[in-house]
């Protein structure tokens, strides 16, 4: 039996658990274990070329398998997942979930990082290296105008770590919604500060993680507990444009 490292606290109300690991530490063994996938994911593995990414997808599907194994109470390769519909398009590429929904995952990874979380409740995580500032100036245009006015109050050297804070957030945010990177990142504020903007039904925080990488976890509000009482503001939404067909971050984690 293999033996997962221990999770990470539970950071928010309705997060269950949260793992991170470096894909250099479990490659040998989630390479070996492939046989755990489904027959799509086996089939995404082996289409990737480059060992890297091979990797990096064998540890995240791997340890999902295993995590939710655990939580269901089943073996790994026995859990099923599907696909709800697409929030643009009603194809069968949307969120993924576990059908009836007993537990919420979402997963992300990036730069030899992997990042999961499972809940009770829709859920979000995101992982990204820090962007070079070329990148920051070139993506920092297209994000909400708070967002944007925060960066530029910032010294050059602050603004990379500042953009990884608010993109991870908004994608971790975005990812728990259902709506993912085909919104318009101008649409919603999660903000670049130290602290992430408060919204009404979702809860958004900052993740501890390696040197050089931001990462953010969102998850909906209880609305039976505490966390629910002070949700005053709204989702914070500027309707000055359309969507977009974003379907990836800077990085594709």
């Amino acid at each position: 039996m293999v033996h997962l490292p221990a999770p990470r606290p539970a950071t928010l109300p309705g997060v269950e658990l949260l793992w991170c690991g470096r894909v250099s530490d479990h490659a040998e063994d989630a390479v070996a274990h492939r046989g755990l996938l489904d027959a799509d994911e086996a089939a995404r593995l082996a289409a990737f070329h480059r060992s890297a990414d091979r990797d990096a997808y064998a540890v995240a599907h791997v340890t999902l398998r295993r995590l939710l194994g655990e939580r269901l109470g089943q073996t790994p390769q026995a859990v099923t997942m599907a696909r709800e519909p697409c929030t643009h398009c009603s194809g069968p590429h949307g969120r993924p979930h576990v059908p009836g929904y007993a537990v919420h995952f979402s997963l992300s990874h990036t730069g030899g990082i992997v990042m999961i979380a499972l809940a009770e409740a829709p859920v979000g995580i995101d992982v990204e290296a820090l962007p070079d500032p070329a990148t920051v100036s070139e993506v920092a245009a297209r994000l909400h105008p708070r967002e944007r006015t925060e960066l530029a109050a910032l010294p050059a050297a602050e603004r990379p770590a500042a953009f990884a804070r608010c993109w991870t957030r908004k994608e971790a945010l975005l990812k728990a919604t259902g709506v993912g990177l085909n919104e318009d990142l101008s649409l919603t504020h999660v903000g670049a500060g130290p602290q992430p903007a408060t919204h009404a039904d979702w809860l958004v925080a900052d993740l501890a993680t390696d040197p050089g990488y931001a990462a953010a976890l969102a998850v909906r509000r209880r609305t039976d507990s505490a966390d629910s009482a002070d949700h005053s503001d709204r989702t914070d939404r500027t309707d000055s444009a359309a969507p977009t067909d974003r379907t990836s971050g800077w990085e594709n984690g």
